[in-house]
């Protein structure tokens, strides 16, 4: 265990987003296929550099802001992509790629702790386990690739696989380290609401003494892809382009905002009710928890909580998550290891 690198991946279809021991970013999951072409120099035009180019086993891609200007869009936000499609590859090697060219390679192999949606966990046992089974399997072992014509290579030797709330849930419970704040270690045996916008799907979970209950979990595709939906009526953009100019702020959204906050607000209601008062607090996450603080805050009445980068709350949480368990594995080996002193 000492000689692991511990990180948390949240492969959320709005962005890749690593958490590891020297900080965590984002990676836009905006995926085009490169097709070899290049565009002469045009005098009189802005010169542009193009987005992160990934060279895997299966081809080369753009990845990141502006990869649909420079490639044919992929956007497949099925749940089969967990089993290791192409563009998600590539969105995981663009992440880690970013990671390593800020903070150089890495001397020891990972273990990997990966948020999926809930939907992905839900269903018939073997459904499940065949889920879990098909991302462990891409995910655990040597990778190597290029980008921008450098070669990255990392080993992930052990890979956990969880859904994307609990990462919320342990990044409002835990410090950097991975113990208890001790101001909220108490609310871990309570009822914790998680409500977490992404852009694909809108997820909702509620724990008791870090137990799920069921009644109170669900996934439903009203994530902020929705309302970018609402905002191109003719599809003449992709979800990649919405998406970055969103981030911008340069989209219109007066009038399509309080419509999808209905909607989701909607989602809520029909799972959780009057119920939600049970629980202690209501933690908020993902990209959409800023566009819909003050629509989804004011319902819980003091409860809720939006962490400081709702965004990168989830894989934070993963990751503080793995400390938390690797430090209790080497708590009970101790343990043994003296009992059969």
């Amino acid at each position: 265990m000492d000689e692991l690198i511990f990180f948390g991946n949240d492969m959320g279809a709005g962005a890749n987003k690593l958490c590891g021991p020297q900080g965590g970013l984002q990676l836009l999951s905006t995926v085009a296929t490169d097709d070899g072409r290049t565009l002469a120099r045009m005098p009189g035009l802005a010169r542009r550099k193009p987005p992160l180019r990934v060279r895997t086993q299966a081809g080369s891609f753009y990845v990141g802001p502006d990869a649909h200007d420079w490639g044919r869009p992929v956007e497949n936000l099925d749940y089969d992509r967990f089993s290791g499609s192409p563009e998600l590859v590539a969105l995981f090697y663009g992440a880690f790629s970013r990671y390593l060219g800020q903070h150089g390679p890495l001397h020891h192999p990972i273990h990997l702790t990966v948020g999926l949606p809930v939907g992905t966990l839900t269903g018939p046992s073997d459904q499940v386990s065949a889920t879990v089974h098909a991302a462990r399997r891409w995910l655990k072992g040597t990778h190597a690739w290029e980008a921008d014509g450098k070669p990255y290579a990392i080993t992930i030797q052990e890979v956990r696989v969880t859904s994307q709330p609990v990462g919320a849930l342990f990044d409002f419970l835990l410090d950097d380290e991975g113990s208890f704040l001790p101001r909220r270690k108490r609310l871990f045996k309570k009822e914790i609401g998680i409500i977490s916008v992404g852009m694909n799907t809108v997820e909702v979970l509620a724990v008791r003494a870090g137990a799920p209950l069921p009644r109170f979990t669900a996934g439903h595709t009203v994530g902020v892809r929705r309302l970018l939906e609402l905002l191109n009526p003719d599809g003449l953009y992709s979800l990649g382009e919405l998406d970055a100019l969103l981030r911008a702020g340069r989209l219109d959204t007066a009038q399509a905002l309080p419509v999808w906050g209905r909607e989701v607000t909607g989602f809520i209601e029909r799972r959780w009710g009057s119920a939600a008062r049970r629980f202690t607090a209501v933690l908020v996450v993902g990209g959409g928890a800023l566009l819909l603080r003050d629509t989804l805050l004011p319902r819980f009445e003091g409860r809720a909580f939006v962490p400081d980068d709702p965004v990168l709350s989830t894989a934070r949480g993963l990751y503080k998550f793995s400390l938390l368990q690797a430090r209790r594995r080497r708590r009970r080996a101790r343990a043994q290891g003296e009992e059969g002193a």
